[in-house]
């Protein structure tokens, strides 16, 4: 397999993620739409005091953080500078 078949290969599926995070959330909004805040509200909270568990959980050392940060700085100064 040469690189361009990864390269394609990855590129698929990156493609099938995304089409299947839009479907789940096209899903996500039909069923807030047809129950009562009542009743997703709690599942929602649930699903994100879980999410920021798992992150506070991740044991990334600062020198790891650091890199993250100034990756994400780098990207944001890229595409300021493409608008």
């Amino acid at each position: 397999m040469t690189d361009s078949n990864v390269r394609e290969d990855l590129d698929a599926k990156h493609e099938r993620n995304r089409e299947q995070r839009i479907e789940a959330v096209k899903r996500w909004v039909e069923y807030i739409q047809s129950e009562p805040p009542e009743v997703w509200g709690p599942q929602q909270n649930a699903i994100v005091d879980d999410q920021l568990d798992a992150a506070r959980h991740v044991g990334t050392s600062a020198t790891h953080q650091r890199n993250v940060r100034d990756i994400a700085a780098d990207i944001a100064d890229a595409k300021d500078g493409e608008l």
